[in-house]
């Protein structure tokens, strides 16, 4: 643990920040309550991967943004949306439990999952078991 201070040049502007290094639990017990930003966009690997009945889907955000999250198929065709909505910085997470948006559940295979927020867009493949 390491504590900075830094002076603005203004009176009275002197301001410290900690720099914490470790994983996020780590982070978040050390952080005295402030919330922990995240520097970037990121998707995560879905978590089980493969899943059966269901399946978390995690990703970071480094500033406010309208965060779009959907399922495709391998044809390309989009089978559900997961996210559309404008949200906070940090960390999210979805659960997808193999529906598509009509309410029926997905056949067994691979599936692509895209996180678009702001400029960003990434893909990533899962794999549904039956």
């Amino acid at each position: 643990e390491k504590v900075f201070d830094i002076e603005l040049g203004e009176a009275h502007s002197k301001r410290s920040f900690k720099v914490i290094i470790g994983t996020q639990e780590y982070a978040e017990r050390q952080s005295e309550g402030i919330p922990l930003v995240p520097f970037e966009y990121a998707l995560e690997q879905n978590y089980p991967n493969p899943f059966n009945p269901e399946t978390r889907i995690r990703y970071q955000l480094s500033k406010r943004s309208h965060v779009v999250l959907e399922i495709y198929n391998l044809l390309g065709q989009r089978i559900r949306t997961l996210v559309d909505e404008e949200q906070r910085t940090g960390v999210h997470a979805v659960v997808w439990t193999g529906i598509n948006d009509i309410g029926y559940s997905v056949a067994s295979g691979v599936y692509i999952y895209r996180l678009r927020a702001g400029d960003f867009i990434s893909n990533r493949k899962l794999l549904l078991i039956h």
